[in-house]
């Protein structure tokens, strides 16, 4: 990775394109707003609502745990970096032991790669010309540069191929076993799947090193039915591993995992059989990063494995409080363009007024606007106009989307940090 890249970064000034930044930082660079370390509750600090924030400890803590337990279970990991599109976080990835990054499109790869970042997998076919030829050039410009993206269809590895002809350096890839059918992309049988194979080893410019797939898409998804997915990843890889296909791979790469079946994979992945190659067992989970307060917090492996730790939401959104016009209804100015809700409504967490904070009892958020969320508030619910609060988010992939530049506050509200997001 480029550290001077990223160091750029801090070089960048604060002005109207970032929302709930003080107005007074205008003009500043990133770095030396955050070396003020301005308090994200100070009214004198001036940070204006609504303002995402991560917490500073809870984002270490998610780090350090994911690395915990990949190294524990003989992982390696490639996090999904479509979730945060934010360089300084992949280079915190790695920095706790990631491989590498998986990504989604290529745009994203580009982000990566203008970063520095060495080692990137593609979960995702990819059969534009353009972006192929640009991949092909990243790999003869840079020998240290690793790619690996799928492919699930002989007219792919055909196109790919063609876009691809005269390339210095083959591009890796790796066949997609879809997780059943109505799921996502991916072959859906393991005769398919050896036709895929047979057309990559046709190809003159791809180089066959792996299966992949996506449990996260198995149609009713149970822990038998996803462990009973996986088992036939691990066969296919076995049976092409058999058959010589995997010959030129120099490792067999065989990668799985979202943000609520990890377990699964940890467990099926130890029974990968001896191959002829060394295996890299590839997991990509994403959400765990920022972690959230709704589908991850319900999804999430470690309520099943609850020795080997938890993760902790680590995004919180604080809005104002801007009308009260009836006693059972209030509302926050914070909605679609500031907070995720595609899965689930932000969760009201607690109510800030002159420096106190208390639970934010008898609030629910019952809708958002464009720019409002609609609050609830039961008989007794105490919040006035003025009054902060702060929501949890459900989400993550679509939280960090809507925020170029985040705060990364301390318990106490200091902000030691902003992160720089790229969507």
């Amino acid at each position: 990775m480029s550290s001077e890249a990223l160091a750029r970064l801090a070089e960048e000034r604060v002005d109207h394109r970032f929302k709930g930044l003080p107005p007074d930082a205008d003009g500043l660079t990133v770095g030396e707003l955050a070396a003020q370390r301005r308090n994200l509750f100070a009214e004198a600090d001036g940070f204006t609502a609504p303002v995402l924030a991560l917490s500073a400890e809870r984002l270490e803590h998610n780090l350090a745990l994911m690395q915990t337990y990949t190294a524990r279970h003989g992982l390696v990991f490639a996090p999904h970096g479509k979730t945060s599109m934010a360089p300084q976080l992949f280079h915190r990835q790695i920095e706790h032991g990631a491989w590498g990054i998986t990504l989604a499109v290529p745009h994203q790869v580009r982000v990566a790669r203008a970063f520095g970042f060495q080692r990137v997998f593609l979960a995702n076919e990819l059969v534009d010309a353009p972006a192929l030829r640009w991949i092909a050039g990243e790999l003869a410009a840079d020998p240290g540069f690793r790619f690996i993206c799928y492919v699930d269809s002989v007219r792919g590895a055909e196109l790919m191929d063609a876009a691809l002809e005269g390339c210095a350096r083959p591009v890796d890839v790796v066949v997609e076993l879809g997780a059943g059918d109505g799921a996502r992309t991916g072959v859906r049988t393991e005769a398919e799947a050896r036709a895929v194979a047979d057309a990559v080893a046709r190809a003159r410019t791809l180089r066959l090193v792996g299966v992949a797939g996506y449990e996260g898409e198995v149609p009713r998804a149970d822990p038998e039915r996803v462990r009973a997915y996986l088992r036939r990843l691990v066969a296919l890889a076995a049976g092409l591993d058999g058959a010589g296909l995997l010959k030129d791979a120099q490792e067999i790469v065989v990668s799985a995992g979202g943000s609520a079946w990890f377990d699964a994979v940890a467990e099926v992945f130890e029974e990968i059989p001896e191959l002829s190659l060394p295996v890299l067992k590839l997991l990509r989970s994403g959400a765990y990063v920022s972690h959230d307060d709704g589908h991850y917090r319900r999804l999430t492996p470690f309520t099943r494995v609850p020795e080997e730790g938890a993760l902790e939401p680590a995004f919180r959104l604080w809005a104002q409080v801007v009308s009260r016009p009836t006693p059972e209804q209030a509302f926050a100015n914070a909605g679609k363009r500031d907070a995720a809700y595609d899965l689930d409504l932000p969760t009201a967490q607690v109510v800030r007024r002159n420096g106190v904070e208390r639970p934010a009892d008898g609030i629910t958020v019952t809708g958002l606007s464009d720019q409002h969320a609609w609050l609830r508030t039961e008989p007794g619910a105490d919040v006035e106009v003025g009054d902060w609060i702060a929501l949890g988010l459900s989400h993550p992939c679509t939280s960090f989307d809507k925020w170029q530049l985040i705060p990364v506050a301390e318990a106490d509200g200091t902000v030691v940090d902003y992160i720089r997001t790229f969507f």
